[in-house]
């Protein structure tokens, strides 16, 4: 598209009156796009809403299906949220949706250019990659903006994004392709270095896959996970079932070592090195250069059942994702997952499918916007390691001349005890659109955020999340289940295991930092997982 969407349908409006009822809107003409279906709908709380389909058709074999929810005019806080998917997934998050309804927001969501969730989607249509990396979320702001100037006369006042997973990555390619989007953008558990997370799930499920002596049964987990709590709990002086943080914890599985035969109770010697392994990340055998972070030691099954290793990696009969290097990579039915170099293929990979990705780092274009963007990361995440979100916010600090230049427009937040975008033992509830709202609205950055555990409906527990690289640390008095008994300190951060032993000759990092774009309660949301 050369010409913006935005402006065509602008110029389109010519004589239109400055607001249509809702099944008027089925008459507009918008370019490259159809209003398939306009209808007045009530939702859960007997208030209408305008319930808005379309279809986008950007480029040849696009086909987006698009879904807006209007309030009607008296309920509208004149702000529009842009919402995120999960996986591959076509599923649209209405839950999300239906949460910022209710709070007056006019919300839309779409399918992403596919059905479902089976990665063949893409086999010979390459356009449909691209949609679903980056494209669709464009198109429904563009035609979701112009539906509320429309529908109420008027654009709207601030106009928002947030996804997790797969979501948060949509997120991260909004504020790098197309920064003038939205005011304010939520990204949570990003996995935004696409490619290198599927390297992650092959690595940690080949070193489980090199013998039989390896294989690591998930009722073992349970074990790991309890043995690492009590080695690492107490390390930031509170001793409540959460590590602060997991790069202080340096657990080594050999303390579970089998001394007679295999047991439930033990881990056996191959068993040891594999875990190690899975915690180490992906290397390049030939180079020694880290491909990817590994998952960090208190994720490995969380006590609340909300996410395992076993989801991914532990005891599946084949690597999770398995198509992705089938299908849209070496595009052989047959591939093995046995046959990848994780020297050559890598570069390989990286050099093909870089619309996967969303890693740049330079949001200067963001900053010049006015825009924010609020970025979190559950700290015990079983499907994003948490360090490849660390590792990407500070490149950003980089390319942006330091945390005073980056903190006015980009803040992360690390969230302990937090599985993938929800759950775990820490708190994980937290409304990140209404203070990435204050932030847009009042220019009131956020020096911490409230985040609550729920049990049973009823909230146990309440602690502060803080800017990184701060973290919440006990003031030594006061219930530790209270946010106000915490203040938000910088400690020494411990070296980061992205950095890499090669740099000189680490292929792929040149590949990522030298790509860049010219495009000219929601927070936690439910998203399908990586």
């Amino acid at each position: 598209m050369k010409r913006s969407l935005l402006l065509l349908f602008t110029m389109a409006l010519g004589r239109v009156a400055s607001a249509a009822s809702c099944e008027e809107l089925k008459l507009l003409t918008v370019p490259f796009t159809s209003v398939t279906s306009a209808t007045l709908d009530t939702d859960e709380n007997g208030r209408n809403h305008c319930r808005v389909l379309l279809t986008a058709r950007p480029v040849t074999d696009s086909e987006i299906h698009i879904e807006m929810w209007l309030p009607v005019p008296g309920d509208w806080n004149r702000k529009f949220l842009g919402t995120g998917n999960g996986g591959y997934s076509s599923e649209i998050s209405y839950g999300t949706m239906r949460t910022a309804l209710r709070e007056g927001y006019a919300v839309a969501g779409s399918d992403t250019g596919h059905t479902g969730s089976d990665l063949k989607f893409a086999v010979g249509h390459p356009a449909k990659v691209d949609d679903w990396a980056y494209r669709a979320i464009h198109v429904i702001t563009e035609s979701a903006k112009l539906m509320i100037r429309s529908f109420y006369g008027r654009f709207a006042q601030h106009s928002y994004f947030a996804g997790c997973s797969t979501g948060g990555q949509q997120a991260l390619s909004e504020a790098q392709r197309y920064p003038t989007d939205y005011d304010g953008i939520v990204a949570g558990d990003p996995g935004n270095d696409r490619i290198h997370l599927n390297i992650g799930f092959l690595w940690s499920w080949r070193v489980l896959h090199r013998n039989a002596e390896s294989a690591l049964p998930a009722l073992k987990l349970p074990l790991l996970y309890n043995t690492v709590m009590a080695a690492c709990d107490a390390l930031d002086g509170v001793k409540d079932g959460v590590i602060n943080d997991p790069r202080r914890c340096h657990f080594d599985p050999a303390a579970l070592l089998c001394k007679g035969g295999d047991s439930t109770s033990c881990l056996t010697e191959p068993q040891v090195t594999a875990v190690r392994e899975i915690y180490s990340g992906a290397y390049n055998p030939r180079t020694g250069e880290r491909l990817f972070p590994g998952w960090v030691r208190g994720s490995e099954a969380l006590p609340d059942g909300t996410g395992s290793w076993a989801a991914y990696f532990v005891e599946k009969p084949e690597p999770t994702r398995l198509d992705f290097w089938r299908y849209w990579v070496f595009h052989d039915p047959n591939w093995s997952p046995f046959s990848f170099d994780f020297d050559h293929d890598v570069v390989y990979v990286d050099t093909k499918l870089t619309a996967m990705t969303a890693l740049d780092p330079n949001l200067s274009k963001l900053k010049q916007a006015g825009g924010k963007l609020l970025l979190y990361q559950g700290w015990a995440d079983p499907v994003v390691p948490p360090e490849d979100t660390i590792g990407y916010f500070e490149n950003v600090q980089r390319a942006m001349g330091g945390d005073a230049q980056t903190s006015s427009f980009v803040r992360l937040f690390l969230v302990p005890g937090m599985g993938h975008c929800m759950g775990g033992p820490g708190p994980n509830t937290f409304d990140g659109l209404r203070v990435l709202d204050r932030w847009v609205g009042e220019g009131i950055a956020p020096d911490q955020m409230i985040a609550s555990h729920w049990t049973n409906g009823v909230v146990d527990r309440t602690r502060p999340l803080c800017p990184y690289p701060q973290v919440a640390r006990w003031k030594g008095s006061g219930s530790t289940d209270d946010a106000a008994s915490f203040t938000c300190v910088v400690e020494p951060i411990p070296p980061s295991s992205l950095m890499r032993s090669s740099p000189k000759s680490d292929k792929t990092s040149q590949i990522k930092q030298g790509m860049s774009f010219d495009n000219n309660k929601i927070s936690c949301a439910r998203s399908a997982r990586g």
